[in-house]
């Protein structure tokens, strides 16, 4: 089976930088990256950026201008670089992707990686 791993969150103060990665391994025929999601306490899981079927991205206006989201097929990996991080920022970060294997294709969504951001 297939899986996603995200790594890169930690703690940071406000202002500062930090680049996420979401990583695919296992047995898969295909994949299609979607995007970033983020949840932070006691909040419901929220677009953060993703791809769109036209090849464009969108993101949340809260990140404009801070975020980027980019991904690279050759390596199976999925990027968020996000910078002038704020406290509103603290959130698990989530990758999202479609991966087919066999005859199905499935949603499937990372363990999460923790970013903070300190004010």
């Amino acid at each position: 089976q297939a899986q996603l791993v995200e790594s890169g969150g930690g703690l940071v103060q406000a202002g500062g930088s930090l680049r996420l990665s979401c990583a695919a391994s296992g047995s898969f025929f295909s994949i299609n990256f979607m995007g970033w999601y983020r949840q932070a306490p006691g909040k419901e899981r929220e677009l953060v950026a993703v791809f769109t079927s036209g090849g464009s991205t969108n993101y949340a206006d809260s990140v404009k201008g801070r975020f980027t989201i980019s991904r690279d097929n050759a390596k199976k990996t999925m990027y968020l670089q996000m910078n002038n991080l704020k406290p509103e920022d603290t959130a698990v970060y989530y990758c999202n992707a479609n991966i087919g294997q066999f005859s199905s294709v499935r949603v499937y969504w990372g363990q999460g990686t923790q970013v903070a951001v300190s004010s």
